[in-house]
């Protein structure tokens, strides 16, 4: 394992930093990285890092939206609230729908199965587009129209709206039906992890209040109450709708608006961490991607994958309709809401496994996402914010 962890560590920083070096960004290095040790090519990742691949995943995961809280500008996210509500899911519908009517006709598949493809394929990574939006509301860029508030919480919704509607398709294919019931649920999910995030921030920010500790000791102890956010989601989850990541992020924002002071510093706290996260998140994302899958459909699937992008960016401007934002600043919000990577490496697998005939083809939609998305996303962000943007005084 120890050997594993260091050709990681070395590797992935080595190569992303060729990569900057060539303007290019450093994750697709690390994914790049993950491909070429994972399973699928060399095989030289420990199968028991392996084995925890997923809960690594998600504590990086937990790390964003963390930072993702304790940056996020309530009194900004208000003056963009619509348009921020509507990107929580018409992009992905818009994206969803594009690929139910495309795919049959490129593939030959079923409406369901397509649907199913669909609902792998609509979800944006928060990996990748919350940190980059974090470093716009540090350096001022769009922050006077709110672009990378509104951004920001529309990706971390979106993903929980997609993944209900993969869920609501996986059992109309099993023969269960579709549940209206499992999309009315969707807004609930939504509201109770909000609620339940703002109250674990209240009293976390009381807690640290009554009692002096170093802000080494608050983060750990912020990092084990989200931990326990994820698993109570698992744990009620039979019973009642909650989204454990929203709450972790909500847990942020009700730290910042309660204890601003502290919030500043543990974001410099939590940056830090990210260096870390960052690069086992994106390298076990690449070590999930089995390139083999890509043989024989890969063109097709690249073409469905355009397609399916084009709808996305017609559901950012429908969303972005009657908002000040001119059009650089909305071609600028289509490009940093393309992004896929976790989401679609976490689930990508699930119909294979399940035996639905198409599941091959939809791992390679899923692993092709992942590869053309996840660097145009991220160049495109990277590349315009300075030039599209206006920049606050």
């Amino acid at each position: 394992m120890l050997l594993s962890l260091a050709m990681i560590l070395i590797m992935g920083f080595g190569l992303s930093g060729i990569f900057q070096r060539f303007r290019l960004p450093g994750i697709l290095a690390m994914i790049i990285t993950g491909v070429i040790l994972g399973p699928y090519a060399f095989n030289m990742i420990d199968q028991e890092i392996l084995n925890i691949s997923a809960d690594l995943r998600e504590m990086a995961l937990i790390v964003i939206l963390l930072r993702a809280g304790l940056s996020l500008d309530l009194e900004a996210l208000k003056k963009v609230g619509r348009p921020a509500l509507l990107l929580c899911f018409i992009p992905a519908s818009m994206e969803l729908i594009g690929v139910v009517l495309f795919a049959p006709l490129i593939f030959g598949i079923t409406p369901i199965e397509a649907a199913i493809m669909g609902a792998v394929l609509a979800a944006v990574s928060p990996a990748v587009v919350v940190p980059r939006m974090i470093y716009l509301i540090e350096t001022g860029y769009g922050k006077d129209k709110g672009i990378p508030h509104m951004i920001m919480a529309g990706a971390s919704v979106d993903d929980i709206y997609v993944i209900v509607l993969f869920t609501s398709f996986l059992g109309m294919y099993q023969g269960n039906g579709f549940s209206p019931s499992g999309l009315i649920l969707v807004p609930f999910t939504i509201l109770s992890g909000l609620i339940l995030g703002i109250l674990m921030g209240m009293i976390v920010v009381k807690i640290f209040k009554m009692i002096h500790m170093r802000d080494t000791i608050k983060v750990m102890i912020i990092l084990s109450v989200s931990f326990l956010l994820i698993s109570f989601e698992a744990f009620i989850q039979p019973y009642f709708p909650i989204s454990g990541l929203l709450a972790v992020m909500a847990m942020g924002g009700a730290i910042l608006k309660n204890y601003n002071l502290l919030a500043k510093r543990l974001m410099g706290k939590f940056s830090k961490i990210w260096v870390g996260a960052e690069i086992m998140l994106f390298v076990l994302v690449g070590a999930a991607v089995d390139i083999s899958t890509v043989s024989g459909t890969g063109l097709m699937v690249v073409l469905l994958i355009m397609i399916a992008i084009l709808f996305r960016m017609v559901g950012v401007n429908i969303s972005l309709i009657k908002t000040p934002l001119n059009k650089k600043e909305r071609t600028f919000c289509a490009l940093a809401y393309m992004p896929k990577a976790t989401v679609q490496a976490a689930i990508g697998a699930i119909p294979l496994s399940m035996g639905i005939p198409s599941g091959h083809l939809i791992l390679t939609v899923a692993v092709l996402a992942i590869m053309i998305t996840a660097p145009i996303g991220a160049i495109g962000v990277d590349n315009t914010y300075r030039r599209w943007l206006t920049r606050a005084s």
